[in-house]
C-alpha cells in the first residue's frame, strides 16, 4: 500500500471543507453533498487503513524536523471512529441545519475539525501533532460562535481555558523532546523522575483539557446552550474525547515507563475520581436537556481517565472502552436532544413532557444511550464501567467507591431526565403539534444505539479486535471480553441500580414532580450552600482566573495611577512650591542676605563643635 495515502484524511476533508465554506446558497444542498461525500471518502479510507502498520515520512519545516505519519492499531481505531462519527452527525446536520444562517460555517469547520483530527492521529512527531492539536482551537471557537447572540462570549471562553492548557503541553512536548533527545513520539520512553514528572503532568494536562476532564471543563455547559447543538455531538461527545483519551493512553502507555508505584498514577486517579462526582453532582441539579448531559460528558471522562490512571491492565482496557462506549452513548444522546429542541422548540424540562407518545423513536434511542451511560447491563457502558471498577478496586476501595457514587448519581440523574422530559404530563397547548423527528435525523441515533447494543452483547467485538490489541503484552495474558468475571461488582453494580431507582420515586413523590426528583439531595444540609455557591459560579476556574486577573490589574491600575500622579502631579508641585519658597528668600535684600550667611556659619560652628 502506497503510504501517502496517510494524507488522504487530512487533504480530503480540508479541501471538502474550503470548497463547502464558499458554496453558493443559489446550488440547494450543494454544501451538504459536498460534506456527505468528503466524509464518506473519508470512512472508506479510514475502513481500508484497519489493522495497517506503517509509516510515512518527509522532510518538513526544515532544521532537521520530518512530517511522520504512522498507522498501526491505535490510531487506526481512533481514525475509524472518528470518520464513522463523522459521517453520522453530517447525516444529522443535514436536516438540523437547514435553513440556518451560518449553515456552510458549520460544515466547513466540522468537515476542518475531521481532517484536524485524523492529523492529530496520525502524527508520530510532536510538533506534528502540535500543528493539528493547536488546529482545532480555531475550528472549536468558530463553532461555538455560530451560535446564538451569547455565544462569542463562550467561544471566547473555551479558545482561553483550552489555550492555556495546551501552553502547558507545549511545554511539556518541548522538555519530553529535549531530555529523549528526539520528537519522534514512537521513539521517546522516558521516566518520570526528575524533570520527567513535570513533563508528564504538562502533557496530561493538554490530554484531559481536550477530553473535557475537570478544572478544564467549564466552557462546556456553557455551549451547550449557546452553540449549534451538532457541534456538542461531534466535538464535545466525540472527537475531542478520543483524541483526548488517545493522548493520555500514549504518554502514559508509551512515552513514559509508569507502574502502578508512580506517582502520575495517584494523580490520575485523584482526577479522575474527582471529575466524575464533581460533574455528575452538577449534572443531577440541572433542569435543561443540553445543560444536563453536558455535565456527564465532563462526569465521564473521569472514568476513563481513572481506569488509565490505575495502570493496571483491567483499568486500562476499561478506559479506552469506555471512551469509544462514551463517544457512542453521549453523541447519541445529544442527537436526541437535538431532535427535541428543533421538534418541540425548547430543551427546558420545565416546558417538555410526554414526549414519549409524539416521539417513540427517539425516546427508545434515548432510553438505550441513557440504560448505557448508567452502566445497565447488557448495554456496552455496563461492561466497561466493570473493568474500571476493577482496576480501581485494585488500586484502591475509595477509588472504587468514588467511581460506584458516580454511577448511582448518573443514573439517578438520566431517571429524572427521562422522566421528565418523556414520560412526564404533556404541555398540550406547548407540545400538540410536535411529532417524531426527520427520517435523516433518526438513522443516526438509530445507527448508535444500535452499536451502545452491539458492543454490549457482544463485547469480544470491540474488545478483542479494538483495544486489547492495543496493549500487547501489558494484557499480561488475560482476556476481558465476555461477562464481567467478578460477580460482587456486579452485584452491588444492580444494587446501585436499583437504589436510584427507588431514589428517583421518593424524590418523585417528595416534590411531586419528575422535574424535582433530585430536590431532595439538591438542598440537603451542607449540600445546599455548596449548590448556591456552584451555580453562581464560585467555583469555575476560568471566574476565578477572570478574578485574579481583574484584581492583578486593578493592582497594575493603581500603580500606574500612583506613578503618573507622583510624576506629572506631586513632583510639579513640590517643585512649584520649592521655588516659590527660595524666590521669597532671595528677594534682593541685602539685610536678608547677611542674616542667611551668619545663620549658615553658626549651623557649621555648632555642627564641627559637637565633633
Amino acid at each position: 500500500m502506497n503510504s501517502q495515502i496517510l494524507l488522504l484524511p487530512v487533504v480530503i476533508p480540508v479541501l471538502a471543507g474550503m470548497l463547502v465554506l464558499f458554496a453558493s446558497d443559489r446550488f440547494k444542498y450543494l454544501k451538504e453533498v459536498i460534506s456527505l461525500i468528503a466524509v464518506s471518502l473519508n470512512l472508506f479510507i479510514a475502513a481500508s487503513l484497519f489493522k495497517s502498520d506503517f509509516t510515512f515520512s518527509m522532510p518538513w519545516a526544515g532544521f532537521g524536523f520530518e512530517f511522520i505519519f504512522r498507522i498501526y492499531n491505535f490510531s487506526a481505531f481512533i481514525l475509524g471512529a472518528a470518520a464513522a462519527f463523522g459521517i453520522l452527525v453530517t447525516i444529522y446536520s443535514a436536516v438540523f441545519m437547514n435553513g440556518k444562517k451560518y449553515a456552510n460555517q458549520f460544515y466547513s469547520y466540522l468537515l476542518i475539525s475531521l481532517a484536524l483530527v485524523n492529523g492529530a492521529v496520525l502524527a508520530d512527531n510532536l510538533m506534528l501533532m502540535l500543528f493539528f492539536w493547536e488546529g482545532l482551537l480555531l475550528t472549536l471557537f468558530g463553532m461555538i460562535a455560530i451560535g446564538n447572540k451569547g455565544a462569542f462570549k463562550t467561544a471566547t471562553k473555551a479558545f482561553i481555558i483550552v489555550g492555556v492548557s495546551d501552553l502547558c503541553m507545549m511545554a511539556g512536548m518541548a522538555l519530553a523532546g529535549h531530555m529523549a533527545g528526539t520528537l519522534t513520539i514512537s521513539k521517546i520512553s522516558l521516566t518520570i523522575g526528575g524533570l520527567g514528572g513535570f513533563a508528564f503532568i504538562l502533557l496530561m494536562i493538554g490530554a484531559i483539557s481536550k477530553a473535557g476532564s475537570m478544572p478544564f471543563h467549564s466552557w462546556i455547559p456553557d455551549a451547550a446552550l449557546d452553540a449549534p447543538l451538532p457541534f456538542m455531538a461531534i466535538l464535545p461527545a466525540s472527537l475531542e474525547k478520543l483524541l483526548g483519551i488517545y493522548f493520555l493512553a500514549r504518554i502514559s502507555l508509551d512515552m513514559f515507563k509508569l507502574d502502578t508505584h508512580s506517582w502520575v498514577s495517584m494523580v490520575m486517579m485523584i482526577v479522575g475520581a474527582l471529575t466524575i462526582l464533581l460533574a455528575v453532582m452538577m449534572a443531577l441539579v440541572q433542569k435543561d436537556y443540553k445543560r444536563l448531559l453536558s455535565y456527564h460528558a465532563i462526569s465521564q471522562v473521569g472514568y476513563m481517565v481513572l481506569g488509565i490512571g490505575t495502570l493496571v491492565p483491567a483499568g486500562i482496557v476499561g478506559g479506552i472502552f469506555h471512551m469509544i462506549n462514551h463517544a457512542m452513548y453521549k453523541s447519541c444522546l445529544f442527537l436526541t436532544g437535538g431532535s427535541v429542541e428543533k421538534q418541540a422548540g425548547t430543551t427546558d424540562l420545565a416546558k417538555l413532557g410526554g414526549l414519549m407518545k409524539k416521539m417513540p423513536i427517539t425516546f427508545a434511542c434515548f432510553l438505550i444511550a441513557a440504560a448505557s451511560i448508567s452502566g445497565v447491563p447488557p448495554f456496552n457502558g455496563f461492561f466497561s464501567k466493570e473493568l474500571v471498577y476493577d482496576g480501581a478496586l485494585e488500586r484502591g476501595v475509595i477509588f472504587y467507591a468514588a467511581a460506584l457514587l458516580g454511577s448511582f448519581l448518573t443514573a439517578a440523574s438520566f431517571l429524572k431526565l427521562g422522566h421528565a422530559a418523556y414520560l412526564g404530563a404533556a404541555n398540550k397547548e406547548r407540545l400538540e403539534k410536535v411529532k417524531e423527528a426527520p427520517f435523516a435525523m433518526l438513522v443516526p441515533m438509530i445507527v448508535i444505539a444500535s452499536a451502545c447494543v452491539l458492543f454490549g452483547l457482544w463485547n469480544a467485538l470491540p474488545l478483542n479486535n479494538l483495544i486489547q490489541p492495543i496493549l500487547g503484552e501489558r494484557l499480561e495474558g488475560h482476556n476481558y471480553a465476555g461477562f464481567p468475571t467478578s460477580m460482587m461488582l456486579v452485584v452491588l453494580t444492580i444494587v446501585v441500580l436499583i437504589a436510584a431507582f427507588l431514589n428517583h420515586i421518593y424524590g418523585v413523590k417528595k416534590s411531586g414532580s419528575a422535574l424535582g426528583a433530585a430536590d431532595h439531595i439538591h438542598h440537603a444540609p451542607g449540600l445546599s450552600d455548596i449548590y448556591i455557591r456552584a451555580e453562581k459560579r464560585f467555583f469555575d476556574p476560568y471566574n476565578i482566573g477572570l478574578h485574579i486577573v481583574n484584581g492583578i490589574s486593578r493592582v497594575a491600575w493603581l500603580i500606574d495611577r500612583a506613578t503618573d500622579w507622583l510624576y506629572n502631579d506631586f513632583s510639579v508641585k513640590a517643585a512649584f512650591f520649592f521655588t516659590s519658597v527660595i524666590r521669597r528668600c532671595h528677594n534682593g535684600s541685602y539685610a536678608r542676605y547677611v542674616l542667611w550667611s551668619l545663620s549658615g556659619a553658626a549651623i557649621i560652628i555648632i555642627f564641627l563643635l559637637r565633633k
